[in-house]
């Protein structure tokens, strides 16, 4: 009596970000046949070949849940690799390469993380996809592969804002605030608070000194948001100048793929973009409603490894019905998708 074969795995899809990477095994219909999550790719601290390391050990486990599961075994035919910090071509090149020689498949592509939101968000490999976390970054491309990008590597390649930014500028304005430089703005009283100290300057000698709890950067860019919205001018402003840095990003990218007249995704995503701060969501839309009227911005927070698995598909020619059951498989995340807020009327 033969043995019945099980599934096979067609597409190994990555999603590696800065925090954390996710792995799925994909049959050629769709289905997800395996999955796992790890440590996240920084290439630019550890080196290329030891965050590949971090990779492979969450490459590894999703092949054993694919075993256990009666997954055939041996490589797929299509690796789709969408990375953190791969921001240039040549970046991308030389980590396709380093992929190629570890063997977990046949054919292998490298895409700035960016690339898997951009997909995720639209129902083609067509339109515009703004990520906004610790970072900013802007991704356009085309179904005949044409792509449009920034260098997107911090103030040296023009970026302004991300989550890091927002906080660097909202102590710089704190700090400035309470001992007389600057505007007066509640965020001199706000930061502190958020940390228990009782002034800016406890705050910046605690954070100077290594005093205060790991991670507090992440903990002051809310706080901006949230004394925003409270009517300060001076955290207002903050908010405003990063929808227009979106909305520029978003402008020139439809613009260099010949899309700014045309109806076109625009995908946000990333920590600050996805929380819904409703002040930003609007003035990033009423900024795209005036440059870039036939535009539809969304705000996507289903996870990215959806998106570089439909690039994995799209690269073998799937049938939409494949790319559907993906969709579905990922339809209980958070939020896969939600327009993002309207202009407020005028």
């Amino acid at each position: 009596m033969g043995v019945t074969a099980g599934p096979r795995a067609s597409v190994l899809a990555v999603d590696a970000g800065n925090s954390k990477s996710d792995v799925a095994l994909l049959a050629a219909d769709g289905t997800v046949l395996a999955s796992a999550r790890g440590g996240g790719f920084q290439p630019q601290r550890t080196g290329a070949a030891a965050a590949l390391d971090v990779l492979a050990a969450v490459v590894e486990r999703a092949w054993a849940q694919a075993r256990a599961a009666g997954v055939a075994p041996g490589g797929v035919e299509r690796v789709s690799a969408c990375l953190a910090n791969a921001d240039f071509p040549a970046e991308e090149e030389a980590l396709a390469a380093a992929i190629g020689e570890r063997g977990w498949g046949g054919a292998v592509s490298v895409r700035n993380d960016t690339f898997a939101l951009l997909r995720a968000g639209a129902d083609e490999p067509r339109g515009v996809a703004v990520v906004c976390g610790a970072g900013i970054n802007c991704v356009g491309m085309l179904p005949d592969g044409r792509t449009a990008r920034f260098p997107a590597v911090g103030r040296i390649s023009g970026d302004w804002g991300g989550g890091m930014g927002l906080a660097e500028e909202a102590m710089w304005h704190a700090a400035r605030a309470e001992d007389g430089r600057g505007a007066p703005t509640a965020l001199a009283g706000a930061l502190p608070a958020r940390f228990g100290l009782d002034s800016m300057y406890a705050l910046i000698e605690a954070a100077h000194l290594g005093r205060v709890r790991a991670g507090w950067r992440h903990e002051v860019t809310p706080e901006l948001f949230a004394v925003a919205g409270a009517g300060d001018p001076v955290a207002a402003a903050l908010v405003e100048k990063l929808a227009e840095e979106v909305a520029a990003m978003a402008v020139i990218a439809l613009t260099r793929l010949g899309l700014l007249a045309e109806e076109a995704p625009v995908v946000l995503g990333g920590s600050v973009l996805a929380a819904g701060h409703a002040a930003l969501d609007a003035a990033v839309t009423a900024r795209l409603a005036a440059r870039a009227p036939k535009a539809t911005p969304r705000v996507v927070t289903a996870p990215p490894v959806l998106g570089a698995g439909l690039l994995g598909l799209d690269a073998l020619g799937a049938p939409a019905a494949a790319r559907a059951r993906l969709r579905a498989a990922y339809a209980g995340a958070p939020s896969a998708s939600r327009p993002s807020s309207p202009a407020p009327s005028t």
